[in-house]
């Protein structure tokens, strides 16, 4: 019987950040259609031992703790040519798994979530390929390029060019490419010169029952009478450049006609950069939480002003699937198939952002009869069964 390996950056359990909520639902999908053999990454020993529900129904897994230092891998980089993004995630063990894999079972797919494991496809494999970049990661870089100045644009600026020519590669390999969004895919067709047939967009979901429990308590922040809320892996340099535009630029604004208002950006490994806004300008800085929905609930409104964004954003689905009002910048609501001033509101300048949230703030009814139009379009369009429901044939 034909089996299926499955290659990760990350470990896909448990489903505790964006890129891992993905590769969690495809892996359950895809283990319900056949048996997989899982290879994949872990940032450290703690991840690498933690349990899932499922993990005893794999065929067999490989995880490995990356550990290879950031300098060590830019040198390689630099001495290989390739993209830092490659020589980072290299490994002996997991490309030893997959070659024993290939050669011992009746491997006859491999799914790849995330461009940095195509690298270990072996040369001699013959079956099917499916590469789910999610996002068009090249063209990130470039944004940091265009924005940056010095070593870093230089830096950016190599790394994008170079993925860019990965990516086409890989993609004429594969019998499938996948995207995250129609507006991802459609940029990579262009990029890459290639067909409808081979690009195709499968979209992030929402796991209705979780985000509909009625048992949350709403967090609690003293002195507060009105919540603005941020929610993300806050070491992602997309959203720390986000909070501080947000907390510098937008909450003075804010605070003229809300004093009360309070800005939290709530999640894990926060940076240098992001603890320094704790306490200014009305800004909360919590860190890792034990349960997200408890501060979504309690938020008045969520925002997600982010000015490098590729994708869906799953902070702007969960927030609606618990109809909150969201006001999201122009590139962070790319992908979603919403209507401006009907299930979100969509800020083209940051100016535009200041005064949405104040709109919001100042007109609660408004806002919750947002949050629950917004709550419909969810459950009806973005459950995982709805967006996952053509990866078997693929």
């Amino acid at each position: 019987m034909a089996e299926i390996l499955f290659l990760a950056h990350r470990v896909p359990w448990p489903p505790n950040r964006g890129d891992k909520i993905r590769s969690h639902h495809f892996l359950q999908k895809l283990m319900d259609c056949a048996a997989v053999h899982v290879a994949c990454f872990a940032d450290d020993k703690m991840e690498q031992q933690t349990d899932w529900i499922r993990k005893a129904e794999l065929a067999s897994s490989e995880i490995v703790v990356r550990e290879k230092p950031k300098w060590r891998a830019g040198i390689e980089a630099i001495l290989s040519g390739k993209p830092v993004s490659l020589t980072s995630f290299e490994s002996a063990k997991i490309s030893a798994y997959v070659a024993h894999l290939v050669a011992t079972r009746p491997i006859d797919c491999i799914f790849i979530f995330s461009g940095q494991m195509a690298q270990f496809i072996p040369s001699n494999f013959t079956g099917r390929v499916v590469m789910d970049f999610a996002d068009v990661d090249s063209t990130k870089f470039e944004s940091y390029a265009d924005a940056g100045a010095g070593p870093m644009a230089w830096i950016n600026d190599r790394e994008g060019r170079l993925l860019k020519e990965f990516e086409k590669n890989i993609a004429e390999r594969a019998d499938y490419s996948l995207f995250v969004s129609e507006a991802e895919a459609e940029l990579f067709r262009k990029r890459a010169a290639l067909s409808d047939e081979k690009v195709k967009a499968v979209g992030n979901g929402i796991d209705g029952a979780f985000y509909s429990a009625l048992d949350v308590a709403p967090a609690k922040l003293e002195g507060c009478k009105s919540l603005i809320l941020f929610t993300g892996q806050m070491d992602y340099q997309p959203n720390v450049e986000a909070v501080e535009s947000f907390s510098n630029t937008v909450m003075p604004e804010v605070l003229s006609r809300f004093p009360d208002a309070r800005f939290a950006i709530v999640g894990r490994a926060p940076t240098e950069k992001v603890k320094q806004l704790d306490q200014k300008n009305g800004t909360v800085v919590t860190g890792s939480v034990d349960d997200i929905r408890s501060w979504i609930e309690a938020a008045d409104v969520v925002v997600a002003p982010l000015r490098i964004a590729r994708g869906i954003q799953n902070k702007v689905l969960e927030a609606m699937a618990m109809a909150k009002p969201v006001v999201a910048s122009q590139c962070a609501a790319e992908g979603i198939n919403a209507n401006h001033g009907e299930h979100f509101m969509v800020a083209d300048t940051i100016d535009l952002e200041a005064g949405m949230v104040c709109e919001l703030l100042a007109a609660p009814d408004q806002g919750q009869q947002m949050g629950t139009r917004a709550k419909a379009l969810i459950a009806s369009h973005y459950s995982w069964e709805t967006q996952l429901a053509d990866l078997p044939s693929l």
